[in-house]
């Protein structure tokens, strides 16, 4: 079983954008719990386990997924993630600060659910969160844990 047991899967590396993230999730109640991975590799590891091989049980609910991370892209995690017949359903919002058509098709061409451009203020970064937890963490059906795991294809 791996590390992630929590509503919400936050991988960010930068702590002022990572701080806003967890004060607008926790203003509008959207999370019992939260996680919180610093780069690509640390992602990872919580929803595959050491080994990367280890499903993830139960699964967040909504991944939010910047762009830009050490060791390991948001792009490749996204791969990863979308990848893998035992987390694919799990919604990621990708949450960066890049505007170029580039990185917006290619994570849409790797399986992302949402991608929002960061704004700088912080209400509307508030707002922006609110928007994104309202629909994915109550809107939204997600088969999530309800579904049985998928084992991948050797």
């Amino acid at each position: 079983m791996s590390d992630c047991q929590a509503d919400v899967l936050v991988v960010e590396d930068d702590p002022n954008d990572l701080e806003l993230t967890l004060r607008a999730l926790k203003r509008h109640h959207l999370a019992n719990e939260v996680q919180v991975a610093r780069d690509g590799a640390e992602a990872v590891r919580l929803l595959f386990g050491e080994d990367e091989n280890t499903p993830v049980s139960p699964p967040p609910k909504v991944i939010l997924l910047d762009l830009k991370l050490p060791r390991m892209s948001g792009l490749e995690v996204l791969r990863k993630i979308k990848g893998d017949p035992r987390t694919r359903r799990i919604p990621v919002v990708m949450l960066t600060s890049s505007q170029e058509d580039r990185d917006i098709a290619e994570c849409y061409e790797a399986g992302a659910n949402s991608y929002i451009v960061k704004p700088v203020e912080f209400e509307r970064f508030v707002e922006a969160m609110r928007v994104v937890g309202l629909f994915w963490m109550v809107v939204a059906s997600n088969p999530g844990a309800s579904m049985p795991q998928e084992t991948p294809a050797a």
